[in-house]
Formats: structure tokens, sequence, C-alpha cells
């Protein structure tokens, strides 16, 4: 009998517990309750007290012997018992074969018989050999010795303290010593104890004092020695006779009734008995007696009595009490009590004072009477007693609000209370209960079907539209439910939940949302598949697989793709693009939304979310769906895009909370069907066996289990009977027909003879599984997932044809096969979990599910559920099924995790936005309905209804954890989170907080691969795996057969018993314990993600070594085999023996490559054989790789890496996309990486043997290292990997670089210096800026070659007029030239000129593009020529016969840095032609070239021929308004997602480095300026004013818009969001231009194009991503370095700001490039050897060239030879 506990009620009034700080750990309480059941097991004769027993007595050196006989017992009981009942069942089996034989030396038939009655049919072997061992034992002792130990253990002495005796009692809030004497109310004091004994002695015993009546003598004691009499007569030979004292509490409770003496004879002669006659006769004699002389008797007795009627009122019961209790009093009640206690504390004060002071104080004196309360107490208690308990309604429930379509009959009446297994419960009518000794049975009568309601009309199919009935062929209407939520979900966008009981259908009413998408998308006849994704969350795989094949059966006729995406069905990119429904589990698709997989974003075209089984909530694996739910449901809120949700789920108490959390309208959406809608109603029957003894209980569970089945088949009915073992079936089924073979029952069972019968039997005949061929002749049968699928198919199809009575399956029956049976019983409620590492209790939803198998619709009227559990767990399951305990959330447990999700997912970014985030939980809504149980006080919740401040609080401590971890960044003083490479793997990879705690602990660059295993058992994912004792000894067998590493902790620990698993699965051990099979399945599926994950944190990490070590253990884990082995292994079809062989000849790959077929298959001793193995080798992936190098400066190298594939491609192999690989740069000395890529090798490229080129930069140090190494390695292929060496011995590194020009420090120029009205009158400023001060005198008197290299936005264009200036002042009649790189620009120049040097000067200024081609005449007379370096290169080419050619007196080429990019040759022939014309004109041309800051300006300046005095070279910070520089890395391989996840961080940077002033986002295409103006409006959405970019009168901007073109424009420019492409029209581009220079729209995204061909700066620029996709190559490469320089540039505007802002947004890989060179000058080269020949060949054709010497002069001109001379290396 388990120890009642304490109920709070008098907890209260005790010094047990403080009442105002109770709030103790749930953990202290599970150990208490542990304690109590190893207290309970402690109970008779044990395993643990024998072997004490045998330690104590007997010397050392026999213990040896006799420890060997103790495992001989324990392995006889582990075969009799079985495994899967864990150890307690094993040893108390043990304890029972040791009582069993201790008295007998061999196996006879009584002790056959009583094992076989106990664990049902045994192997006579173990019996005999733990008989045998029993009998060794005893043989070192006397017989007096054992048998008073078995009696001893059997009998504890009775020496426990009375449950109660040592709690002192107080009735005031402080505690009380144990001493103390207690006064009452100023009478006599007496201690008042909760000694029970003593309570009885008081009370009944004559040991009253002697002033007492004598009639008092007679009745008190009388009642007592009556019923001692009585007892004593009549129930001496029961061997449970009542206890005397509960016998007198209830003839008492009669005798004090308001019933007629006459009642009262038949209710006491049906309670005693003829016996009793006499008793009743003086009871009712002397009934008022003994009923005043109770409530007369001294007060404390009346307080006793008190306390009594109080216990009656409240329900106390004689059982412990579990749960939560309900006190129902009337509000008279409640201000009587608190009277009552406020008037108990006064006086106790009062008295406590006067015994300090010796006298009372006046003013406490009150004017009533405590003990009149008392008595009007006593009659209050006495009317309530009598009242009906459910009879008055609670106040709180005053109006109850009707939902139209909840149907919920306990809702409606909670109807009559009831106490199971001690806990109060509310149960449907009718319900009948039985207790016997055995067990506690509870059954509830199946429901009759409710009424149809006159509105409800069913929905026939035929009246559908066409998708609807193409989807529901072969079906004539929906079921009742189906066509009650037809309307809201087939014509309706309403959020829905839905629940209803299992088998009801709800399957459909998915499909019904499921076709009202489809029809959104149905225009004109046609489905637009590409524009939808349906995704369906199942719970668990089985039924992912199920619904995949329901649904893609149904969706077929309309040609929609249905896949499943699992952990065991991966879907590639482009499938997932080709399907239409996606079938999934919460686990997977939380992972998939978790990367952001960019613009085709799945979770982008999302517009349906199904969740099925939403009462998941409360489990584990709860939160997984919260973190589903909020994640759509901010995604709806922020891209305001529709997605519907629709939950399905079993029955469930409180299902407005998980309404308001999927939020459902509860008027419209939410439905909710009772019991009474099942397709066939459900008798439930509970049964709780009392016996705490494990091995009793079994057995116990093995009878009522047989009574159950044999009642059912005696019926004419099948029955299911569903253990949790596979092993356990056929012990069950075993035990079953024992049973009834015993009984002479075993006729019923036994299979119908009939025509079918005999062909049924062939087919058992055939099966190859022995059991089933036993069983079937009895009528039974078994079935599990460990069955082959042809065996199971033939039991399922056995079973639905009659031929098989009982069939004893596991739950994965009920998951995956829709199999009915008329009854299902579950039989024991322990299930193992290989997550847990232990015996959990089966899981609400397995309950729900197997459940639902009972009742076969078409046959029964209804159907019967039988669950037979322990006695404690009766009141947990009952309350489950008779939805009691609202369901709660488990999110508290994983809000680390999941913010670090949401975190590293980009959408929550401080603690704003978390808390936000955390009220789209079921956390929330619950936190709300009930802040007690999740810690919060009732105070703060009334202070802070929204609970913000406890959120906030929340995150915080949330925020500081994972900030510790270094899995984000996050700054207290802002709330600002940043997520770090840590936190993004941890978030893709699905690791728990605490694993990574553990990695930072323990993971450093120099761990071996034993090291590494060790610390991956160490991860939190395997805290649930224990070791168990009956698993040491083949743990060990394991470590010894199938580890090839050490294994720290051994097996005596978990992490040890986690590596050895590992190391065994690794090495396809096998494992006979079925706990250990599903341990070791859970281990290997943690422990690939795990070191995927690690080998991430490696690549981060830069630890060459480790990230290749880690990479091969993970296609280890992967493969199933040690690297060591012959990579061949991973083909099936070379057969082991091969295999085996080639290991032993020490035959590699590379051996295996250069032999022939025939050599391989000799050395094999398998002639046949070679062709496969040369096949094979030849299909291990492989690539060679050629680097060259190129220094770039003297600490920058740029790799050219040219990648050949070198395999033969097949399908079934090696898949139709590519095979990946990892590319990393080594340096071994120092152990570090310095680049590492993903990379595709694609299937085209590998059949047609393509090169891939890949380019990237690399640091160098000097003293240079003696080499690099380029490393490949198969990211799938063990054994698939390349080297290739970069030598630096011949490596020449350029110069070092002269220092810049410094900036003097001087008086500004005005611009009257210039000495002309006209051109003063040109310029809108009054000074020039100090660089322009600085050069003035070169470029405007003197006619030397000028470089200016300056930062962009310096003023170089007033260079260059100051320039042309000279030219009109002192040769009037030459021409000057300006060439521009881009039209774009050419365009500018021209607008502007024109303006302004044509109209106000009046000299004349020409195009001359590709586009615009003006004739000989007009550009004979123009004074300036804006042209394109190529247009010039071709008019120049023929210079000897174009006068005007040689009438050029200055050439202005601007951005002379594009020397070294694609264009730069054309831009170097034109110099040299210049020059090499001028020299045979003996006409000077003046050069000045225009660049940024330059790296080598000296070498340029050398080339176009200045001297010091031409030469200026200022620094890159020399800006005229400074530039703040941020550059934020972005991981991720794929350029769109990468993109995708830049947006919320670029809105991000616009709130806080320019809110007001305008921006520019560069991007890299017309595409990208879409969809980043698109998701801006998403996050500006979000915000108080959406609008808050738009700096113009709506109206106005309205007019504008309707000038527009482009629908996309029209869209973004409401919302002050300009875009600039070259795909606009051109006066859509012209309006976006106007708007954002006069600041009318505040942000502008534009193609990089503008960077160069606009100039409107802006206060912020962005640069979203530095790639662009080049259609040449196919494949995204880096802009130039020119180019971010000069989108950099356009940030920061001269008259405005005093600092400009540049953010650059990169791929994280190129973040320290970019670091280095946008605060470096960056080295122009040469690029002319590329194309060197096309241009000899003009000059050739044009006449320059006629010899071999002339062309070595030629080259001497260009630049390409300076650089030639400077660094060689870069010019190879």
């Amino acid at each position: 009998m388990a120890l009642p506990r304490l109920t709070g009620a008098l907890r209260s009034f005790s010094n047990v517990t403080k009442q105002d700080n109770y709030n103790e750990e749930v953990a202290d309480l599970k150990l208490k309750r542990s304690k109590l059941h190893e207290q309970v097991l402690d109970f008779g004769l044990t395993w643990k007290k024998i072997v004490k027993f045998l330690n104590e007595k007997l010397e050392k050196n026999k213990m040896q012997n006799i420890n060997e006989d103790l495992k001989d017992i324990l392995q006889a009981a582990k075969q009799i018992v079985g495994t899967d009942n864990g150890r307690e069942a094993i040893e108390s089996g043990a304890a029972f074969l040791f009582m069993t034989f201790h008295m007998t030396d061999s196996v006879g038939y009584m002790e056959t018989k009583a094992i076989r009655q106990t664990f049902g049919p045994f192997p006579s072997s173990s019996a005999t050999s733990a008989c045998n061992a029993t009998n060794r034992i005893i043989s070192h002792f006397n017989q007096d010795d054992l048998t008073a130990f078995v009696q001893m253990a059997e009998n504890p002495c009775n020496d426990r303290v009375v449950f109660g005796k040592n709690l002192a009692f107080s009735f005031d809030m402080y505690d009380l010593d144990y001493f103390d004497e207690l006064p009452i109310n100023g009478e006599s004091q007496k201690t008042i104890s909760l000694d029970y004994k003593k309570f009885l002695n008081e009370q009944f015993q004559e040991s009253y004092t002697p002033e007492l009546k004598p009639v008092e003598k007679t009745n008190g004691s009388l009642l007592w020695c009556e019923v001692e009499k009585y007892l004593n007569a009549t129930l001496k030979e029961m061997t449970e006779a009542p206890r005397i004292e509960d016998l007198c509490s209830t003839l008492y409770d009669m005798l004090a009734s308001a019933k007629s003496g006459d009642e009262l004879q038949d209710e006491l002669f049906e309670l005693l008995g003829p016996e009793g006659l006499d008793l009743i006769e003086k009871l009712l004699q002397n009934r008022i007696a003994i009923v005043d002389r109770f409530l007369n008797s001294s007060s404390d007795h009346k307080f006793q009595v008190l306390q009594d009627s109080c216990k009656k009122i409240l329900g106390e019961n004689a059982k412990p009490n579990y749960g939560c209790q309900v006190t129902i009093q009337s509000e008279q009640e409640k201000q009587l009590m608190k009277q009552y206690r406020r008037e108990e504390k006064r006086i106790a004060r009062r008295e406590k004072k006067a015994g300090e002071d010796g006298e009372v104080s006046g003013e406490g004196v009150l004017p009533f009477d405590p003990k009149e309360l008392r008595i009007q107490r006593e009659h209050a208690l006495l009317n309530a007693r009598s009242a009906p308990i459910l009879g008055r309604q609670r106040d709180m429930e005053v109006e109850k609000i009707r939902y139209p379509h909840v149907y919920d009959s306990q809702a409606q009446a909670r109807e009559t209370s009831a106490f199971i297994a001690g806990a109060k419960m509310i149960l449907p009518e009718g319900i009948q209960r039985d207790n016997t000794k055995l067990y506690e049975e509870v059954k509830i009568p199946y429901s009759e079907p409710m009424p149809v309601g006159f509105e409800e009309k069913p929905v026939y199919i035929q009246d559908l539209d066409e998708v609807g009935q193409l989807a529901f062929k072969g079906m004539k209407r929906l079921n009742r439910i189906q066509s009650i939520v037809f309307e809201t979900a087939y014509n309706t966008n309403e959020n829905m939940l839905i629940c209803a009981p299992t088998g009801a259908g709800k399957t459909n009413i998915a499909m019904l949302t499921v076709l009202h998408e489809i029809r959104q998308h149905f225009h004109q006849g046609v489905i637009k598949k590409n524009e939808f994704k349906i995704v369906y969350v199942a719970p668990m795989k089985a039924l992912a697989a199920e619904m995949t094949n329901y649904f893609s059966k149904r969706l077929e006729p309309l040609g929609i793709v249905v896949k499943e995406l699992t952990g065991d069905m991966q879907l590639s990119k482009s499938e997932i693009l080709r399907t239409q429904m996606l079938v999934t589990t919460p686990e997977k698709w939380d992972v998939v939304t978790r990367k952001s997989v960019g613009d085709v974003a799945l979770s982008q075209i999302v517009k349906l979310l199904i969740l099925d089984e939403v009462h998941l909530l409360h489990e584990d694996r709860g939160p997984v769906l919260e973190s589903i739910v909020a994640r759509t449901l901010r995604q709806v809120e922020s891209t305001q895009s529709m997605i519907r949700i629709l939950g399905l789920s079993a029955t469930l108490p409180n299902y407005l909370d998980v309404a308001t959390f999927l939020h459902v309208n509860p008027y419209i959406g939410l439905f909710y069907f009772d019991g009474r809608f099942r397709p066939v109603p459900l008798g439930q029957t509970f049964l709780g066996i009392k016996s705490t003894n494990k091995m009793q209980q079994l057995n116990n569970m093995d009878e009522v289990c047989y009574e159950s089945v044999l009642k059912q088949v005696k019926a004419g009915h099948q029955v299911m009977v569903f253990v949790h073992a596979r092993n356990a079936t056929v012990r069950t089924a075993m035990s079953l027909i024992e049973r009834a073979k015993n009984s002479g029952q075993i006729s019923c069972f036994l299979p119908t003879e009939g025509p079918e019968y005999g062909h049924a039997l062939k087919q058992v005949q055939k099966s190859r599984n022995k059991q089933v061929r036993e069983l079937f002749s009895d009528g039974f049968s078994i079935h599990h997932a460990g069955m082959l699928r042809q065996d199971r198919n033939l039991v399922e199809n056995l079973f639905s044809n009659g031929h098989i009575k009982v069939l004893v399956c596991t739950a994965t029956l009920a998951w995956g096969v829709n199999l009915p049976a008329h009854a299902v019983i579950i039989k024991g409620t322990q299930i193992y979990a290989a997550k847990r590492g232990s015996f959990v209790d089966l899981g609400i939803l397995d309950v729900m599910q197997i459940f639902g198998r009972a009742g076969r619709p078409q046959f029964d009227k209804f159907g019967e559920g039988i669950i037979i559990t322990t006695h404690d767990k009766l009141s947990h399951y009952l309350s489950l099924l008779t939805q009691q305990n609202p369901i709660e959330s488990q999110f508290l447990e994983s809000l680390a995790d999941n913010l670090n999700a949401e975190i590293a997912l980009g959408t929550v970014t401080n603690v704003e936005e978390a808390v936000k985030w955390l009220s789209y939980t079921y956390l929330y809504v619950r936190m709300r309905a009930n802040p007690l149980a999740y810690g919060i006080s009732h105070k703060a919740y009334q202070i802070d209804p929204t609970l913000r401040k406890h959120r906030e609080q929340l995150l915080i401590e949330v925020g500081q954890k994972l900030d510790k971890a270094k899995m984000i960044r996050f700054e207290e003083r802002t709330g600002y989170f940043s997520s770090t490479d840590l936190g993004r793997t941890a978030s893709h990879y699905y690791i728990k907080y605490n694993t990574i705690e553990t990695f930072n602990e323990l993971f450093d660059a120099h761990k071996t691969e034993g090291d590494i295993f060790a610390i991956v058992s160490k991860a939190e994912e395997f805290d649930q795996i224990k070791v168990r004792e009956e698993e040491i000894e083949e743990l060990d067998a394991l470590l010894n057969n199938f580890c090839e590493l050490s294994a720290p902790g051994g097996v005596e620990n978990s992490y040890g018993k986690i590596n050895i698993l590992l190391q065994t699965y690794i090495s396809r051990g096998e494992m006979d314990s079925f706990s250990l099979i599903s341990d070791s399945a859970y281990v290997a599926q943690n422990a690939a993600r795990i070191v995927r994950a690690l080998f991430e944190i490696a690549l981060r990490k830069r630890w060459p070594t480790m990230t290749y070590r880690l990479l091969n253990l993970s296609k280890v884990i992967d493969k199933r085999l040690w690297g060591w082995a012959s990579p061949l292994r991973q083909f099936s079809v070379l057969p082991p023996h091969i295999l085996t062989r080639l290991e032993e000849k020490n035959l590699t790959v590379d051996k295996l490559k250069d032999m022939r077929k025939d050599e391989i298959g000799h050395i094999l001793h398998h002639v046949n054989i070679g062709l496969k193995v040369k096949q094979c080798v030849h299909q291990i992936p492989s690539v060679t790789m050629e680097a060259s190098i190129q220094p770039i400066t003297r600490t920058v190298l740029r790799v050219s890496l040219n990648i050949h594939p070198d395999f033969s491609w097949n399908d079934q192999v090696h898949g139709t996309v590519g095979e990946p690989w990892w590319i990393w740069v080594e340096d071994p000395t120092n152990d570090h990486i310095y680049h590492s890529e993903y990379f595709l090798a694609l299937k085209k490229q590998v059949i047609n043997k393509e090169a891939q080129l890949l380019v990237f930069t690399i640091p160098i140090f000097e003293p240079l290292p003696s080499q690099y190494y380029i490393r490949a390695v198969s990211d799938r292929w063990l054994g698939a990997e390349a080297v290739c060496i970069i030598n630096f011995q011949h490596l020449i590194l350029p110069e070092r670089h002269p220092p810049h020009t410094e900036l003097l420090d001087l008086q500004p120029l005005p611009i009257t210096a210039l000495g002309c009205k006209a051109y003063e009158a040109l310029y809108n400023f009054s000074h020039f800026n100090p660089v322009q001060t600085q050069i003035f005198h070169t470029l405007y008197h003197t006619d030397c070659n000028v470089l200016l290299g300056a930062p962009t936005g310096s003023g170089k264009t007033v260079a260059a007029e100051l320039a042309i200036f000279r030219v009109f002042n002192k040769y009037p009649t030459s021409k000057a030239v300006y060439i521009a790189p881009l039209k774009a620009l050419v365009r500018e120049r021209m607008d502007d000129w024109k303006l302004r040097i044509e109209e106000k000067l009046g000299k004349k200024v020409i195009e001359l593009t590709g586009d615009v081609t003006p004739d000989m005449k007009s550009i004979a007379q123009a004074d300036l020529i804006v042209t394109t370096p190529e247009k010039w290169d071709g008019v120049s080419r023929s210079w000897q016969n174009r006068s005007y050619v040689q009438q050029v007196s200055i050439l202005i080429i601007d951005e002379i840095h594009l020397l070294g990019e694609e264009r730069g040759p054309v831009l170097e022939v034109i110099v040299s032609r210049t020059n090499f014309i001028s020299s045979h004109t003996e006409k000077p041309v003046r050069i000045v070239g225009l660049s940024t800051a330059l790296a080598n300006a000296r070498d340029l300046a050398d080339w176009l021929n200045i001297k010091q005095m031409g030469l200026f070279n200022f620094r890159p910070s020399v800006r005229p308004v400074p530039l703040e520089v941020h550059i934020q890395g972005f991981p991720g391989q794929h350029y769109c997602p990468r993109m995708a996840s830049m947006n919320k961080p670029a809105f991000q940077a616009i709130r806080s480095h320019s809110p007001a002033k305008p921006v520019l986002i560069f991007v890299s295409s017309r595409r990208q300026t879409r969809l980043t103006a698109l998701e801006l409006i998403a996050f500006l959405a979000t915000e108080e004013d959406p609008k808050q970019w738009l700096n113009m009168d709506e109206q106005e901007m309205d007019n504008i818009i309707g000038t527009v073109r482009d629908s996309n424009l029209k869209l973004t420019l409401a919302f002050g969001i300009g875009m600039h492409h070259a795909g606009l029209h051109e006066r859509d581009r012209k309006t976006v231009e106007e708007l954002f220079v006069n600041c009318k729209v505040q942000v502008l995204i534009a193609t990089s194009t503008l960077a160069w061909g606009v100039n409107f700066p802006a206060h912020l620029v962005i640069i979203k991503g530095t790639e662009y996709y080049d259609g040449k190559t196919r494949r995204y490469v880096d802009f130039p370095i020119t180019d971010v320089l000069q989108m950099m540039g356009r940030a920061g505007r001269p008259q405005f700001d005093d600092q400009g802002k540049a953010v650059i947004l990169v791929h994280d890989i190129k973040k320290d490039f970019y670091k280095k060179f946008l605060y470096e000058p960056f080295p122009v080269e040469s690029s002319l050897l590329g194309v060197l020949s096309d241009h000899l060949n003009a000059e050739i054709a044009g006449g320059t060239i006629t010899s071999k010497q002339d062309a070595m002069d030629y080259i001497t001109w260009t630049y390409f030879f300076r650089r030639l001379i400077m660094n060689p290396s870069r010019q190879r």
C-alpha cells in the first residue's frame, strides 16, 4: 500500500511547508515519488535483500562461487520473464524463483505450476538451472537461518511511523516548534496531534475524566465495543477484515443521517449481514445517545467532528489524492470560514500577549464568541452534506458563450464527479465501476450518436464542381462531420481547427481545404501549378507515407504532384519545385523553413498549411509545432500574404486556447465534435492492476488480458491485443494459448473450418515465419515491424477474413495499416523509448490511434477499447481519454534553440521583435490562461496582463545564455541580437544549446577520431540514453568485437555506451537486445547530423586537419564503413568475399585503375568479376586540379583553379544532379584554411569532361611559406579526394609601392582664379575643394601630362574641365577628346556639357558612340569630342587619313584604372597609339588620366610619360565627405537564398544609418531590384508608418504613378522606393531619377551600371551582394573591385552630409578580401596579353607595324611592358 500524501489543505495548517513560498522543484517531487516507489518495491523478499543477506553471512572466498550462481538465477529469470519489461521485473522474477526453489531440490509439479501461473509458458531448462543454482547457494546455510531470513524478509518488522504522527498542528500561519503546547480559543489547553491511534483512543476508549455522565460510557465505547465483538465473531476466517475504526465511522455516519429507523434497519442489515442482527438492535436502541454524545463531547472532540465533516464535505477519501482538487463552498460558508479563521488567530495572539504581559489589552476583545461561530459552521456543514454537490453553478460561469460548431456534451453538463485512484474526475454518465482485489475497473459505455439537426444536410459529391468530383471519385457523399464543415472548408479562406474523434474522416476535411486552394489557382480550365504549395505536417513518418499515398491517388486526376519530405525521403530543390503538395514531419518542416530557401523560398509560396494531430502540443515534440506556426503567422503578417492554417486534432478540452493559437475565428472556423460523432461509437474500459510487485503485476495483467479476450471471443468478436515490444507479441500469444488450454477454453479460439480455411492454411504453411505457422492453428497470430512485408500482409488478410480470432501486435499496426477489429486491448502502458532511454508511459496519441481501430464501420454497432495499466496510472489515462487535463505548452524547455533559429533566420533581430515573436506561440496563450503553471505569480499577472515584462525577462535570460555559448551576439544595452556562425550551424543542423556548450568546452583543433566520437557521445541529444545492467554483458562483447577506437567511459557510463553503439553501427555489428537495437538506430541517426555540424564548425574556424577528419567521419557514419576499408565497399554490386580479398591483397583504387580487367580477375581468383570491379573503380568520383597563381600585391594572391572531373557517371550510383565536393586551401605549417568553397561537379560536365574554373584570392605572408595545399574532398564518397600543391619557390612578388601624395593644408582657392567671367559663371560654388586647389596650377597653367588618382566623389570632373579650358584658352583651333568607359557616362557628360559648354561658352560638343555616329563635317567642326574607348580606337586606327585625329591636343581618359579590367587593352592601345602619333607628327598631345586612388601610380605615370610634377595620387581616405564603411558577411552556398537573407539587414541598415536621408541600394540584376523592393515593402508593412519613405503628398504621387508604365514600379513608388535598371522605359527611368534627386522618394534600388552612369549621391549606399551572373561562363562571378569602389563612392553628398555611409553585404568567405582592398589602393595590371594578337593585327592592317622590330617597339610603348618588368609572375 503506497503511503498517502499530505494534501494542500492539511499542509497549510502544519509546519510541513511554508505556505507563502511553495515553489518546490518538479524534480524534487519526482525524486520523492521515485523514493516512494523504491520503498514499495522493497516490500517483501527482494533480490537486493537476498544478495545483501548472502554478503553478510558468507566469507569472501565463498562469495565468488555464489556470485556465479546468482548470475545463473538472474539469467534464468531473464529467459522466463523476458527482457522487454526492464531490470525490475527480471530481479523480482529471480527473487520469486529463489523463493520457489529454496525448499526443494528439483523442479516438481507444484513448482512448474507456480511458475506457469505467474509467467505463462517458459523454457524448462531455465527453471532447472535456477533450481540447481538455488540449491548450491542453500547448501552453505542451515535450514533455520534460511527460514528466519525468508520470514523476516516477507514480514518486515512493523516499525513504520504511523502517517502524520510527527506533524505538529497549528491554525496560525507561523511555524510551530514541535513541542509547543497549542492554545485554542481560551479553552483548557490540549495538544492536538495527527496521531490517528491516539485520536481513536481518546475518542472511543473509556479513558474520559470521571466527571463524564454514565450515559456517555455506554454509547461511544458501546459503538466501539459492539463493533469489535461483531468483527471478532464473524470475520475471523476472512483474510482482509475491515478495520474497526472504518466500520465505526461508517456506522456513525448512518446513525447520524436523517433516515427513519426502518430504512436504517434495512441498510444496516445489508451492510452487516445476518450475523450482525444483535449489533443492529443495540445500535438502533442507542442511536440518539451515540450521536448526541458525539456532538456534545468536549470541544476538541467537536473540533474533530468538525474536521471529519469537513473532510466529508470536501470529498476527502481514504485513498491518496493526486492532481488538483476543487472545493465547492457556498458564499455563506466562505464568509463563515474567513470569520472563523480570523477569530482563531486573534484569540491566539491575545493569549500569547496575555502570557507575556500578564494582562489582556482591552482593544482586542470582540463582541462575538468563536464558539457560536463553530456551532454555526457545524450547522452549515450538516446542511451542506445533504445538499447536492453539483447543484449550484460556480459564479464564474455566469454566461457561457455558445460557438456555432462546438458539439461538446461535457461542457454542457459536467456530469457526476467520481474518484478514480484517488483523483477527482468528471466522467460521462452511465459509468460502471468495479473494484476487486486484483484490479479496479472503470467502464465508460459507448455514447449514443448525436441526433441529426434539422439544418444538417449531407453533401453529395455529384453536387460539387468538377475539381471536387474528380478528387472524390468513387465516393457518393461526405459523412456527417465533413458535411458540417463543408461550407467553411470548401468555400472560404478561414483558418480552421477541427477536433474530432479518431476515424471520423478528418483526412477528407483536409482534402476539402486542399481542393479549395487548387480551385483558387484554376483559371480557364488550367491549374497554375507553380503559384502555390500545400504542406501537410503529419506527426510520424509512417503516417506521412500513408497520407502521401492517399493524397496522390485522390489528386492524380488533377495532375497535382504529392511528395513525401521526411528524414527518410529527401527531395532535391528541383523536385520540390515540381511538387504542389508536400507531406512532411514537424521537425523536417522546421528545418526547411529555418534555412530560408531564398526567393524561390518554399515558405514564400506555401498557401495552405495543414497540421495533423495538433494535440501533440503538450508532448515533447510540441515546441516544434509551436515554432512552425509562429513562423508561419509572422510571415503572414510581415509579407501580407495569405497562408491558411488548418489544424486537425483529436478531441481536447481546451480547444479554445488552441484555436486562439492558430488564429482561428471561433465563430467560423472552430469545429468541435465529441465522441458522439464517432463512425462506430466506442465503449472504453480501463483496468488498473493493484499489485505493486512488478512480477505479480505482469502475471495479473496476463490474467486480466486473457479474461477480456475470452469474453470478446465468446461473443463472436475478433480482438487485437497491442503490446509494446516485438518479442512480447509472441510471448503474449503463447501465454494466452497456454491459459486457454489450461482452462479448457481453447475451442473458442480455433478458426472456423470452411472452404476458405484450407486455402488460408496452405498460405500460412508457406510463410517463413515459424511463429506465424505455429500460432495459426490455435486461431492466434502476431504482427510487428520486424516481420517480413509479405508475412505482415498475409496476417492482415487472414485477420480481415476472420481466420484469426486474436491478433497480438505492436502499435505500428495502428499507425500504418487500417485494419479494424471489434475490440482492441492495450496490454500494459510502459513502452521503451530510445529517445528517453527508459520506459515511459504510452503516449495519448498512440492510445487514441489504437482505440481508433476499435469497431468495424460496416459490421459493428459499437467498438470496444480496453486499456490494462497499473493502478497508479489509471487516473492518468482516464483523464487523458476523457479529456480532463487542458494541454499545456512545452515551449519553455526549447526556448533557447527556437530563439537561436529565429535569430539565425533573421526574423528576430532584437528583444523587441523576440517579445512579439513569443506572442505567436501557444506558450503565450497558456501563460495568460494559466500563469501559475509557468511560474508567474497572480500578482505579476494582474499588474502586467499581457505578460510583456515576463516575456522580456525570459528572452533576455535566454539571450544571455546563447551569448555565453557564442551562438549569438547579444548587446544588452541596445537589445540587439546578431547571429554567429556557430549559432547558424546549430540552427541548420538542429543542434541543442547544451550540446554547443559541450563542444565549446571540449572541441579544439587537435582531436583524434577517438576524441571526436567521445565528444559526440556527450551531446545533449543523447542525454536520455541510460546504461541498463542487463545490457552490460552485450555491450562488453560489442566493445571487444566491433569497436575500432577506444571508448572512454566504457560500458558503465552512458556516453561510453553511445560511443560503443555508434562504432558498432559503423562496423555493421549485430545486436540481440531489443533496447540496444532501438538505441543504436537513434544514436546513428543523430550522430551523423552532429558530426556534420562539427565539420561546419571546424571549417568556419579554419582548422584544416580537423575539417578533413570530420568530413571523413561524417561519411564513415553515413556509409557505415571505416575509413581504412576499401572504398569499393561503397558499391553494393560487389560481393563481400571479393571485397575482403581486395583488402587482403592491399589493392588500392589507384593500383586497380592501372590494371586490366583480366589482371584483376586473376588476382581475385574470379575471372568474370574483373570487369565489374573495373567499372566500380572508375565510378568512384575523382578530379584532377591545376592551379595557376598571380600575385596582385605583396600580400594577396589570385588563384585560378582548373578542375577536371575524371570518372564515369552512372545514374544509379551518382544520382542525376551532380557530385558535391569541398575545396579548401590550407597552409600546412600554420594549420590554417585560407579559403574554402562548396563545388558541384554537374552530371553534364562529368560526361563531357568539361573543366571548371574557380578563381579566388588568398593572403600570403613574408617570408614566403614553402607551399600551400589545395585539397578537394568529396562530400559523399569515402576515398574520393585530390590534392594540388601551390609552390612559392619561383614566385616573384611585385615591387613595393611608392607613397601617396599628401594632401597639403592650403587655403581654398576661389573660382576667380580662373580669370575668366564666362568660366566662373559655370560653377555654383565659390571655392574649389582641397584636391582641386592642389592640382589647379598644374592643370590650368601647364601642359604636362597629369595622372590624378583620387577617391570617387572628390571632384575629378572639375579637374577634366580645367584641362579643357586650358585648351580653349591656348589652342583654340585644336580639339579636346574626353573618353569615358561607359555609354551611360558619356550620356551624362553630354547632358551636362551641352548645357554648360555649348550653350554658355559657344563651343561645339559632340558625342561619338556606337549609338550616335555624327558625320565627318560636324566632327571636323567640334571643339570637344565625348566618346568611348572602343569607338575612339576604331576612329584613331586610320589616323593617317583622318585629319581631325591629328588635330587633337588633349586626351582625357576618365577611370583609367579600368586598364586592368576586360576592356583595359583598348585604353592601353589608345594611349600607346596617341604617344606614337605625337612622336610622328611632332605635335605634343597632352594626356590627362583620372582614376581612383592607385597602388602603383608610379608605373602608370611612367607609361604616361609623367614626371614628378604631374602625378597626384591621393589616399583613398581623402574624400570631400568622409566615408564610414560597414562590411557584413552572409553564409550560404547558393546565391538567391543568400540575397534573400540580406534583405532584413539592409532594412535595418536604413533604419539605423539613414532613417530620413536618401539611400541607394545596388543589386546585381533587374530581378533583384524587384525582389528587394518587394521585401522592403513587406518590412515596412509591420511599421507604424508604412509610407515613411515617401516625402510627398500621396495624391501627387498617385498622379505620377498614373504616368508610369512598369507595374512593379507603380507599387514600389507608392511606398517611396524607386527602381532603376536598363529594362525600364526611358521615361520611367527619368521619372525615378527626378523623384530621387529631389528627395521625394527616399530609397532607390538600382543595378550596378547606375554607379558609373548617373551621378546622384546618397547619404547611405548599400551594396547588396558583390557577385553578378555572367552569361558567358554561366555562373556567378565577382564584381571588379573598381565597380565596388565606384558604388561606395556614391555615398555622401558633398553639400549636405558631414559623412557618408556604405554598407557592403558580401558572401562571408569574401569578407576578408573586401576588408583589405576597400581601405588599401588597388594595383592596376595590364590585361593586354590575352588580346595582343588582335591589336597587332589592327596595327599591321593600318600599316603602322611592318616588321618584327616594329612590333617589338610597339610593345615597348604599352603599359603591359612596364608591368611585365615589375610583376613578372602576374603576367605569365
